[in-house]
């Protein structure tokens, strides 16, 4: 697939702020003591990767103002329902957020945010990934481990976040809490990201060159892609990529989407200091980004068995 640079940014900012709603949702469920300041600093920072994300997914589409439309097949479209989840999840955000500055303290405002907040953090993260994962032509992307992928990476990057944020804010207990957390995640997103891509790898597809042209010949080869000009085939479904260039986003993505996040956190639990926690964050960032673009990249339509592969 050619990987549209707008669900790439969309995907990667919505995961990091699912992430960190998550871990302030958790810690005001769990009692800790959070200053009201940084968690509406948080809620902000978390309702402003929401909307820029957003706004991003506004870019790859042909008739921006028609947006509203896909929300009307919420009955069989995971893309429908997550049009509907993801303007709901960031009003709870914004509501969440004002009743913080306002000082709200009754109890039901206290667990209602969080808990409201929490159970459309996990919807939405199941809306984004059933889009993919119920593309059963798509083998890269049917499996139970696209669904973890977009959790643990949420959860990896958001916790991530909210630790360096916690440390450079002098807010311990968060920090103390959401550090083994944020590890953790990020251990175990790398894990399903290295078993994602090596199934992925290994896949022999049921489509073949045979399938796609309806020549039953057992040996066939195919000398040109099936037209002499570009069309829209050729544009969005094939990444244009080198093999070589595949593998260096491979280990970029996984050098720096979770080894080296895995190990500053690491460290950052070992020390006292609080510089790891950004660098991880700071370094996992296009790390993500490049891991969204293999997670595209790699899926392999089967339309590209006539349109683009020439042996």
């Amino acid at each position: 697939m050619n990987p549209a640079l707008s669900v790439v940014f969309f995907t990667t900012l919505a995961g990091a702020a699912q992430g960190l709603v998550v871990a302030l949702a958790l810690a005001a469920l769990g009692g800790l003591a959070v200053g009201a300041g940084f968690t509406a600093a948080m809620l902000a920072t978390a309702a402003t990767l929401l909307v820029v994300g957003l706004g991003c997914s506004f870019l790859h589409l042909g008739r921006p103002e028609r947006a509203w439309r896909a929300a009307t097949m919420w009955r069989t479209s995971w893309l429908s329902r997550e049009v509907i989840v993801l303007p709901a999840f960031i009003a709870v955000v914004a509501v969440w957020w004002g009743a913080v500055q306002a000082g709200a303290t009754p109890a039901w405002t206290r667990f209602a945010f969080p808990g409201t907040a929490l159970a459309l953090a996990a919807l939405l993260w199941l809306c984004t990934a059933m889009i993919y994962a119920c593309l059963r032509f798509i083998e890269e992307w049917a499996h139970p481990l696209t669904l973890a992928g977009f959790v643990l990476i949420g959860l990896s990057s958001g916790f991530l976040l909210a630790t360096a944020a916690a440390e450079a804010a002098g807010e311990g207990a968060l920090a103390h809490w959401t550090g083994p957390a944020a590890l953790v995640a990020t251990v175990l997103a790398g894990g399903a990201r290295l078993l994602a891509l090596r199934r992925n790898a290994r896949i022999r597809h049921r489509s073949t060159l045979q399938s796609a042209t309806g020549i039953a010949a057992a040996r066939l080869v195919q000398t040109s892609m099936g037209m002499s000009a570009g069309s829209f085939n050729t544009r969005e479904f094939f990444h244009r990529a080198s093999v070589a260039g595949m593998r260096r986003a491979r280990t970029l993505l996984l050098v720096l989407g979770f080894a080296l996040p895995a190990i500053l956190a690491a460290i950052g639990l070992a020390t006292t200091t609080s510089w790891p926690w950004l660098a991880a964050a700071i370094v996992q960032l296009p790390g993500l980004i490049v891991d969204r673009w293999f997670f595209f990249a790699q899926a392999r339509h089967p339309q590209n068995l006539y349109y683009q592969v020439v042996s």
